[in-house]
């Protein structure tokens, strides 16, 4: 994998997070996820 993948990678996971963490509970549950969800989806590591 080369540098500019593996930037693009974080900066694509540091947007999810960011994205997923301005959600309040009441969203996430909507979406059917939590808080302590959202790392593992912004890993593309989520297993619903």
């Amino acid at each position: 994998m080369n540098i500019a993948k593996k930037i693009s990678d974080f900066a694509k996971y540091q947007r999810t997070l960011r994205e997923l963490n301005s959600l309040d509970a009441r969203q996430l549950n909507d979406l059917g996820i939590t808080k302590g969800d959202i790392r593992s989806i912004a890993r593309g590591t989520y297993v619903a």
